[in-house]
């Protein structure tokens, strides 16, 4: 496996580095988390001219035909930024699922416009109560003429409160199915709130919404395995973004040792601390091979089973990382580890819902073992 990047990936990784440095501060992310809708327009505007949002989608739809791997700097760039804005939502699960499911003419009314940053797309798949199951139960979609009509609950849809358009994953007579939702039309009910870590997410109450025939993407039944696909691809781009906060906690708890004194001396001359300093480093290191290895085999793996192996290793191990460095920066830094003013106390709980984030350790833990 090729663990170097492209000459390609790190102009992106670089571009997008300097815009993040130079436009999303510490300061400046805090006013974004306080505004009415939680997210820059502006910045969401650079990710699209940038071509974040054209990258892993088909060339004949306008995008670059790229994959996680080409995605996996600018995603370590985001998590070290604690970008709140719902990039992966967007890329890898709405955008991904029209581009997947869609016919032809679902992909031209809708891909443009989530290439240029006009249109946002947001993913409604969880159920209340069904935790991390992805084929839909209790959300049903009865055929009624020649359209649908929608009723049921999704929870916690990150990104739904300034998505255009919602991708509703919904159980019809023939399965498992997928369905383009306006989410201000009659009979969606969103009650938005605010995840631990910033990003802004609602659930929703969907009460017999009248839908057309070309609302349905794709085939009636046919969803479960391109949900499946999706969910994987990303997972890999949040392993990636899990790396680039732990790097950013490490960095940030590195030069605390240096600079925190106590009589006298920095705390970092402490055998001890310097012990747990580099555990945390071996750590990321070992996380961000596994992130390397679930990127490349959601871009090169066609059987899923081995494929949904490779992704399960890798947020068991990304999970498990994610708590130990979290958690070792915020001992580390004493009392003020936990304060609203440090940008580590953000980074422990963003780092915190990773490891939730579709699936925790033991839910993976589980599928592996499952697939043999």
């Amino acid at each position: 496996m090729n663990f170097e990047q492209t000459e390609e990936q790190r102009q992106l990784a670089d571009s997008l580095n300097k815009y993040l440095a130079s436009n999303y501060g510490f300061e400046q992310r805090k006013a974004i988390l306080q505004s009415a809708s939680g997210i820059s327009d502006a910045v969401w505007a650079a990710f699209a001219e940038m071509g974040l949002t054209a990258l892993a989608l088909p060339e004949e739809d306008g995008g670059f035909g790229g994959g996680a791997l080409d995605l996996m700097a600018a995603m370590e760039a985001c998590g070290q930024a604690l970008v709140v804005e719902p990039l992966l939502d967007h890329i890898a699960l709405g955008t991904r699922l029209v581009a997947k499911a869609g016919n032809a003419a679902q992909r031209a009314a809708w891909l443009p416009g989530a290439i240029d940053g006009s249109v946002k797309l947001a993913f409604a798949g969880l159920e209340p109560g069904r935790r991390y199951e992805l084929a839909p139960a209790t959300t049903t979609a009865t055929r009624k003429g020649a359209g649908f009509v929608l009723s049921g609950a999704k929870a916690v849809v990150v990104g739904a409160p300034t998505a255009t358009r919602l991708v509703v994953s919904a159980r019809s007579d023939e399965g498992p199915s997928l369905f383009l939702v306006d989410p201000a039309q009659p009979g969606v009910a969103m009650n938005p709130c605010r995840t631990i870590d910033g990003l802004r997410a609602a659930d929703l109450t969907l009460s017999e919404v009248a839908l057309p025939a070309d609302a349905l993407l794709g085939t009636a039944g046919g969803a479960l395995p391109v949900i499946d696909e999706a969910t994987d691809f990303a997972t890999a781009l949040l392993c990636a973004e899990a790396i680039g906060a732990m790097t950013y906690a490490n960095d940030a708890t590195l030069e605390y040792l240096k600079t925190r004194k106590q009589f006298g001396a920095p705390i970092g001359v402490n055998q001890a601390l310097q012990h747990r300093m580099v555990e945390m480093y071996i750590t990321t290191e070992q996380a961000r091979s596994m992130a390397i290895l679930a990127a490349s085999t959601v871009d090169n793996e066609r059987d899923p089973k081995a494929r949904q192996r490779a992704v399960s290793a890798a947020k068991v191990k990304i999970a498990d990382a994610a708590r130990q460095v979290s958690q070792e920066a915020v001992q580390l830094h004493g009392g003020m580890g936990m304060t609203e003013e440090l940008k580590v106390s953000h980074t422990f709980r963003r780092l915190t819902m990773i490891a939730q984030r579709f699936g925790d350790a033991d839910h993976h833990l589980e599928r592996y073992a499952a697939l043999g």
